[in-house]
């Protein structure tokens, strides 16, 4: 079959019900996050701004969608990087990756491969995907043995009222509540102005930590991109001294904790609790029915809770402190590859081990 091209210069693919055809084009990035927004499990790593924060800080960024008369059908926000030595490039899609039938994902990644002209397609589907192993297998996919974003989190059901929320956790975690915000802390939204405050809370949480911290660059860039409005950047103050910070994001009806810092003083006053429940408190004003906690080792139950007490290393330490918050541990599909250059990849694989 011949390829015509649209008059946008578009591929032209036939749709998997052959009634119509689906053009390969670049939405605007208005239409875009219409699309996102308007799917049952959107993620704001898909939004376009998303794209324009990561470009900021060494990747490129491009949504490649399948269009018709109807709109956008199918499509992913694409985070571009090039690889060392000048090997091609690595497509990564957040966190998504959509379509409105999964017949169509197969086009979608032609689409991408022939838009980016990437060598490898890293691709993490998260919660919620239409998406299976069984699809992505068949599709050529393999298990990554390079994850981006945790596979495994807490999601917490924040519905219903108060009450019931704070049955769903722990006695231990609902007296921290209860104190935290009994006490003489002070709970408010932070503006631009305290971004320095922050980060520099982030830098000493990730020195005490030994966890790697972004730059005060890209948490301005955030701000700027997302707050107000998608996102808050949430204070916990006692006598003008910062003890805790957050960055929540909210899309649709799902809520996020992606970034955290705290101090080591007034611990008594429990202000990393109280911040956490003002921050579901955001996300409930929102209209959020679920609050992800972002990140506990990749393990099932049954593993994080025999090894939580006595492990501390990487995302350990703070897995003792979520599992109170009376949420489920989910593990998402995890991250996958796709090898349009199998030399390439073979490389990339090696260099991974080698690093290890």
């Amino acid at each position: 079959m011949r390829v015509k091209l649209a008059q946008n210069d578009s591929m032209i693919i036939p749709s998997a019900s052959k009634a119509q055809c689906l053009a390969v084009s670049q939405p605007s990035a208005t239409d875009w996050d219409d699309f996102v927004r308007s799917r049952p499990h959107g993620h704001l790593l898909q939004l376009s701004r998303w794209g324009e924060l990561k470009a900021q800080f060494g990747w490129k960024s491009r949504i490649v969608a399948l269009t018709n008369k109807e709109g956008i059908q199918a499509g992913a926000l694409v985070l571009l990087q090039d690889l060392p030595l000048r090997a091609g490039k690595l497509a990564y899609v957040p966190m998504g990756a959509y379509a409105s039938a999964p017949a169509l994902y197969p086009q979608l990644w032609r689409a991408i491969r022939r838009e980016t002209g990437a060598a490898i397609l890293k691709l993490e589907p998260g919660h919620g995907t239409d998406l299976t192993a069984d699809e992505l297998a068949r599709a050529g996919f393999r298990p990554s043995p390079q994850s981006i974003q945790p596979p495994t989190t807490i999601i917490i059901d924040i519905s219903g009222d108060e009450s019931e929320i704070l049955r769903r956790m722990n006695q231990g975690t609902r007296r921290k509540i209860r104190k935290s915000r009994s006490g003489p802390v002070v709970y408010q939204e932070g503006a631009r102005s305290d971004l320095p405050r922050f980060n520099r809370l982030m830098q000493k949480t990730g020195e005490r930590n030994d966890f790697g911290v972004h730059s005060h660059g890209y948490f301005e860039a955030i701000f700027n991109l997302f707050m107000p409005g998608d996102g808050a950047l949430l204070l916990a103050r006692h006598d003008n001294e910062l003890l805790a910070a957050i960055m929540v994001f909210a899309l649709g009806d799902s809520a996020w904790y992606l970034y955290g810092a705290s101090a080591r003083t007034h611990g008594n006053l429990y202000a990393t609790y109280g911040i956490q429940w003002a921050a579901i408190e955001w996300a409930r004003q929102r209209g959020c029915r679920f609050y992800d906690l972002w990140g506990v080792p990749d393990f099932d139950n049954a593993m994080l809770e025999a090894q939580f007490r006595d492990r501390r290393d990487g995302l350990w330490g703070v897995y003792g402190f979520k599992r109170g918050w009376g949420g489920e541990v989910r593990r998402s599909l995890g991250t996958w590859d796709l090898a349009w250059n199998p030399l390439i990849y073979a490389a990339y694989r090696a260099a991974l081990k080698l690093r290890r």
